[in-house]
Formats: C-alpha cells, structure tokens, sequence
C-alpha cells in the first residue's frame, strides 16, 4: 500500500468522503455510482483475492479501487475496526451506556451531550433513538444478550402521595381557623406554631411523589437558594401587600398607629389558596412526566418528541392555573378577603414552573427568577422609603404611579409576572429535551 492509497481510502471519524456517508475506510467509484469496501493493512490482498492480478500500468490506488470483480471472487467484507464511528462514540459515553437501563435512556443523554438527529447521520443512523439501540445493543452486559426491554409502565397514583399533596392546604385551613378565634398572645403563638407546621407540611408534600428531587444529594446542593427566596416570596403574600399600602400611606416613618389588624393588614386567603393549591400542582406534574416518557418510548426523533411535548407542558400548566383560580375564588369567598388573583396567580405560575424545573434538573435552574422577584419586591418598599427623603421623591415616583394604577397588588403581579414568564420560556426550551425526562429508577 502506498501513501497515495492510503490517503484516499481512510477518513478520520467525522469527515465526510462523499456527501451522506460517514468518513470510513470505503472508496467511491466514480464510474459505477458505489461505495467500495476498504483497504487498510493488508485489505488490497483481500479486494482481489481470486481474481486476476492488475495490468502492468495500472497501479494506482484509484485505478485498483474501481477495478470490477470478476464472477467467482470473494466478496469482500468491510471492516470495522478503527474507521468504525460508532466504536469511537460508545468508548467516548462507555459509562452512560453500561449503567443505562435501557436504549430510552442512552438517547436522553447522548442529546444532553449535544448529539442530535443530524449528528447521527453522520454514525449511519437516521436519529438519535436508532443510534441508542445500536450502542445499547453492543454494550456487553455479564456476557449475556439482553433483549431490549418493554417501556416501563405508568406509575399509578398512591393514596398515601396524594393525601400528602392535600396535607398542607388542611393544615393552613386550621392555622387561619385558629388565628382568627383567638386574640392577643394566644394568637401569636397559634400564628408561630402554624408557620412551622405549614413549612413542614410542604417539605413533607415536596419529598415524595412527582415534585420531589430524585436526585438527593443534588436536591441538598442546590435546593438552598431558591427555597429561601420562595420563603420570602410567600412572606410577601401574606404581608407585603399590606406594608407597601401602609408605607406608601403612611407619615415619614412610613407606619400609620392605630391600624385595626396591628401595623398593617394581613391577607390570608392568597397564602391558603397556594397552599392548597399544592394538591393540583402535583397532579400536574404527574401527568407531564407520564406523558413525556410515553412520547420518550414513541418517538422517533428528538424534534418529534419536542413537537409532542411542547402541547402536554402548556397543558399542564394551564390546568394548574385553572385550579388554582377557582381556589382562590373559593377562599375569598370563604374568608371574606380579596382573592387577589393577578399577584396570587402570577407567584402560584412562578412557583410551579421554579418547581418543575428543579425536579427536572435543569442547568442553572430557578434561582435568578426567584432571586429577581424577591429583590424587585424588597426594593419596591425600599424606594418608597427612600423617597421620604429631602429631595428624593422621585424615588418613589415609579411605585406611586403603579400602586395609583393597579392597587398595592401591582407590584408583586408585575414582578411575579415578568419573573413566570422567563422560566416559561426557559421551561419549553428545556422541559421538551428528551434529557430532561430521562428514567431516573424514583417512581412517582
């Protein structure tokens, strides 16, 4: 084999010799519109084996690789060893391969790493998914073959996970039931010890079922930030509509004295709303991981999947905001309070969409949303404050004009609002990536 032959029959893993044929160690005939077997190390003897040696003068390598087999030769057999892709491509994710459970699985990850239905073409296969069966296929597992396994089955709904998705909603209902039958020190520490129970309610409701983190020691890392945001932004339904109408109204220490409700009112059935709103948002939840991984099993491409996904998310979310409204007009009407349905909607869709994001471990996740809110709230009452000040009343001009406008509710829906829709449009940017539902072994 000379260095010209050479050159002509291997390709590096990637490169193209022909438009929609992976690089290999194949020649193309020009004359006969086919692709040739290769020749490395010895492959020329195997070519021609049985047939007539080439004429003097036509030693060439693109002479020889386009000379004809004459009837009676053996058929030469392509050869896979370093100009095979494939190869390459399962040594490169050799871990995600051995541990993967199924080809489902294989498929999420290699389109987490980037690889997409047009990188696959260039490794012989038509998509993603086609290109997971054959590296599944060639992984070896104890030296025995295994069948590609059945989609698991759809994790039916447990009594015990859906009593605790109801449980913080009941517990809030007894805490405000409580709050409002007594007065004074009794109320406070029925107040305090409420808080606990609802906060430990929740926590209990966010570890089990489909709003649960599979992934603990993830959850551990990075669950810190936004569940201190998420706390003050709860913080803010119950009492930041009332100080920011009290600052705004209030003298130049921004609380008037004489309030009925203390230094400033309370607004409770938003809070109750979200809490109870808990139970929905798990069903939701339920029913996008379901259906994505029934469309994973089904689909044949990942712009596929995406197509299919893309409707059952927005379906979802729309669903738990229909609950969440007639949640809320029932607590009003139970309470006697303003439902408040512009900021109270805008946080429950922050909330969900922060919540589904982090189960689904998604890059970089919720926090700047979250954190974004929180700080534009706090700094809607800072400005007011501010504006007290000799000279600085224009400060507060932009929180004056809104609350004029919209109520003291405008802020956190406008807040709340800008906030949802950022990670609505991150959540179908990365909710509909079939990494994003990958099986993780938690069932819901």
């Amino acid at each position: 084999m000379n260095g010209d032959e050479g050159g002509t029959a291997t390709g590096g893993l990637g490169e193209l010799d022909r438009p929609g044929r992976p690089g290999a160690a194949d020649a193309w005939d020009a004359r006969s519109g086919e692709w040739l077997p290769g020749t490395e190390e010895g492959g020329a003897a195997d070519t021609f084996a049985g047939s007539e040696p080439p004429a003097a003068g036509e030693g060439s390598a693109r002479s020889r690789a386009a000379a004809p087999h004459p009837v009676g030769s053996r058929t030469p057999t392509p050869r896979r060893g370093a100009a095979d892709p494939v190869k390459a491509l399962l040594h490169r994710h050799r871990d995600l391969c051995e541990r993967a459970v199924d080809p489902l699985e294989i498929a999420a990850g290699l389109e987490a790493h980037g690889v997409t239905d047009r990188t696959a073409a260039r490794f012989r296969h038509r998509d993603v998914f086609s290109l997971a069966e054959e590296l599944y296929a060639r992984v070896p597992r104890d030296g025995e073959p295994r069948p590609r396994p059945e989609p698991a089955p759809a994790p039916g709904v447990r009594a015990d996970r859906v009593l605790l998705t109801l449980l913080p909603g009941a517990v809030c209902a007894a805490v405000v039931t409580g709050v409002r039958l007594t007065e004074g020190r009794p109320r406070l520490l029925v107040a305090a010890a409420g808080a606990l129970a609802v906060a430990l309610a929740v926590r209990l409701a966010l570890r089990r079922g489909p709003l649960a983190v599979p992934d603990r020691t993830l959850a551990r890392h990075t669950a810190t930030g936004p569940r201190a945001w998420t706390c003050w932004l709860l913080a803010y339904a119950l009492f930041g509509n009332g100080l920011l109408r009290a600052v705004v109204d209030g003298g130049p220490d921004g609380l008037p004295t004489g309030a009925a409700h203390g230094p400033w009112p309370v607004t409770t059935a938003p809070v109750l709303a979200l809490t109870l709103a808990c139970a929905p948002a798990a069903w939701s939840a339920h029913l996008l991981g379901v259906g994505a991984r029934r469309r994973l099993a089904g689909s044949r491409g990942l712009e596929e999947f995406t197509g299919a996904v893309q409707p059952l998310l927005l379906g979802a979310f729309a669903l738990f905001l229909g609950a969440l409204t007639a949640l809320l007009a029932l607590c009003g009407a139970a309470l006697g309070e303003p439902a408040g349905y512009p900021e109270a909607l805008t946080l429950g869709a922050l909330l969900l969409l922060a919540r589904l994001l982090t189960v689904h471990n998604v890059p970089q996740g919720p926090g700047p949303a979250l954190a974004a809110a929180a700080l534009a709230q706090a700094a809607a009452v800072a400005l007011v404050l501010a504006g007290r000040l000799p000279g600085c009343a224009f400060l507060a001009a932009p929180v004056d004009a809104l609350t004029d406008a919209w109520g003291a509710g405008g802020v956190p829906a406008l807040v709340c609002g800008a906030a949802a829709l950022a990670l609505l449009l991150q959540a179908t940017r990365t909710l509909t990536r079939a990494s994003a539902h990958a099986p993780t072994g938690d069932p819901e």
